[in-house]
């Protein structure tokens, strides 16, 4: 006998409200109980779901720790940098850590063993040396161009740039995971193990009389990634080698590597225009003003999280669908669009009627960024309404003219930063950043209706599609 959520409130409820809300936990327990695929991917963005929102509240108590032990402009400096590094490092699997979630279920579907087992070892190999290499480069980067750079950038850049390979590393195990649905072991440690040990290495530091600056934060952040990288590379590797028989490879790094690199490009546009307001407020304005602003977007982790539980609980699903049932792929793709919206705007006002006092946590200083919120929010709820547009016109093969998208909004959204922030300061930024996403959700929409003939808006009917 299974717990029922509609027929629970049919026992609880007055009867008038139990058949009001019938029909939405009828679709509840559809995605919490089906076996078929549509129910597979449901739990899967679920539970995507629960770990992103476990993983705000981790790290938004670790930010505010970090800036209530810190200062604003020791933050200021951490933030900057670790944005950094997370983008690069990110970038330095050149599209492999996408990549994998459409060859692993397509040699796996197709029998391809010796390809699959390829793929599993080559990635790693190719993700490590890539990253290891950026990271040499930007060592020597800082360290000759260090007279461009404020003094107190220098030594947090250098110490930062240490963890790029595991970051890289890090990404590709998660899109490893992801393939075969492991959603825990491609969440769990890398936004709940590692923020909390990032934490516990921090408190560590400064109980023994370390200075509670930039420096000793990325000390920390060094031992915590390395250590949590270490142990997600062993339990991956023992999930995969027990699911795949032993057996010979198959290496095909050129084609790889010409399938993978499109996707770098969506992937490196994407991760650039979701981050560029961060590194473009560290350009122009002081530590401070990074800090109040990374704070501020922080409190809308809640609302991003809906899309990115989403994205990661669907796009697997894409992979296959794209292969099998167009129709299907169609429906699907219409339903994820309404996953994505109605939650998101939910949190959007939960964001908003709590957003002074979470900024408060932070420091007094930093509730002048309370107000970018209402700005802000805009563009998220904006992105939200098209649903996860990206990883279906990457799972269908169109990852070109979805680099083009991002490559088109990533250069109006610096140039709007280049032209406002100056001006307006963070509420430059903020402008910058929302009209950036309205954009970025109109022509990902309009892309998909034009290649696919699929309408994901959430306020325009399946019927506009033709």
């Amino acid at each position: 006998m299974r717990f029922s959520a509609a027929t629970t409130a049919e026992r609880l409820l007055p009867q008038r409200l139990a058949l009001r809300a019938r029909p939405l936990l009828g679709k509840l327990d559809a995605v919490l109980f089906s076996s078929d695929e549509r129910g597979q991917a449901g739990r899967i963005s679920l539970i995507a779901f629960a770990i992103r929102v476990i993983s705000a509240v981790i790290a938004f108590v670790s930010q505010v720790l970090m800036a209530r032990w810190m200062g604003s402009f020791e933050y200021g400096i951490l933030v900057l940098v670790w944005t950094t590094m997370v983008i690069v490092g990110n970038l330095s699997c050149l599209g492999f850590h996408t990549s994998v979630i459409r060859f692993i279920p397509e040699f796996r579907e197709h029998g391809k063993l010796a390809e699959l087992r390829g793929i599993l070892l080559a990635s790693r190999i190719f993700v490590l040396v890539a990253s290891t290499l950026i990271a040499l480069i930007g060592i020597a980067g800082v360290w000759l161009f260090s007279g461009w750079l404020e003094n107190y950038y220098v030594v947090p850049f250098i110490l930062g740039i240490f963890c790029l390979p595991m970051i890289a590393m890090s990404d590709l195990l998660q899109g490893i995971a992801r393939a075969h649905s492991w959603t825990l072991s491609a969440l769990s440690l890398v936004y709940i193990v590692r923020p909390i040990a990032i934490l516990a290495c921090m408190g560590l530091a400064l109980l023994i009389g370390m200075p509670a600056d930039a420096r000793t934060a990325l000390i920390a952040s060094i031992v915590a990634t390395y250590a949590t990288t270490i142990f997600q590379l062993v339990e991956i590797t023992a999930r995969t080698d027990a699911r795949v028989p032993s057996g010979p490879r198959a290496i095909h790094m050129r084609d790889w590597i010409a399938v993978s690199l499109p996707i770098f490009l969506v992937e490196s546009f994407f991760f650039l225009l979701t981050n560029a307001d961060v590194l473009m407020v560290g350009f122009y304005l002081q530590p401070d003003d990074v800090a109040v602003y990374f704070a501020t977007v922080k409190t809308l982790a809640l609302v991003h999280f809906v899309y990115f539980a989403v994205k990661a609980g669907v796009a697997q699903r894409y992979a296959h669908y794209t292969h099998g049932d167009r129709e299907k792929l169609a429906t699907f793709a219409r339903e994820t669009v309404s996953w994505t919206f109605w939650p998101s705007l939910l949190m959007a006002l939960v964001v908003l009627l709590l957003g002074k006092p979470m900024l408060i946590l932070f420091g007094p200083e930093f509730t002048s960024g309370y107000p970018l919120l209402f700005l802000l929010v805009c563009g998220v709820v904006a992105r939200a309404a098209v649903g996860p547009c990206e990883s279906l016109l990457t799972m269908s093969g169109h990852q070109n003219i979805c680099a083009a998208v991002f490559a088109v909004t990533l250069a109006l959204n610096i140039a709007l930063n280049v032209v406002l922030i100056p001006t307006f300061h963070l509420w430059g930024a903020a402008l910058a950043t929302a009209l950036a996403m309205v954009f970025e959700a109109a022509a990902l929409s309009f892309t998909v209706w034009r290649k696919l003939g699929i309408t994901m808006a959430i306020f325009i009917p399946a019927r506009g599609a033709a």
